[in-house]
């Protein structure tokens, strides 16, 4: 199977949030998190730079652009988990939001 090329930041990301029945295109310069809560998701995301974890979100499907140093190299590359208030995607994404 062929991997699709990493999305640029200069386009819109496609993120579907699998619980809430909802499909976002986040902007370049926007997070997920920050495209979640203004489409009326409830995203819980004391610290909004990736130190506290709390807004891990499962990937269910496609490839995380992980910009963050909290989740380990190992945990990085299975890809299963990703902080959306600060990382993005190589590809669009499928998350359990």
């Amino acid at each position: 199977m062929t991997t699709p090329d990493p999305i640029e930041d200069t386009a819109g990301l496609s993120v579907v949030c699998e619980t809430a029945g909802t499909r976002l295109v986040v902007p370049p310069g926007t997070s997920i998190l920050d495209a979640a809560r203004q489409a009326g998701l409830d995203v819980t995301a004391p610290c909004a730079d990736a130190l506290c974890g709390a807004c891990e979100t499962w990937v269910l499907e496609g490839r995380p652009d992980h910009r963050d140093a909290l989740l380990s190299a190992e945990e990085q590359a299975r890809g299963e988990t990703m902080l959306i208030c600060v990382s993005r995607g190589r590809t669009p994404l499928v998350l359990d939001l």
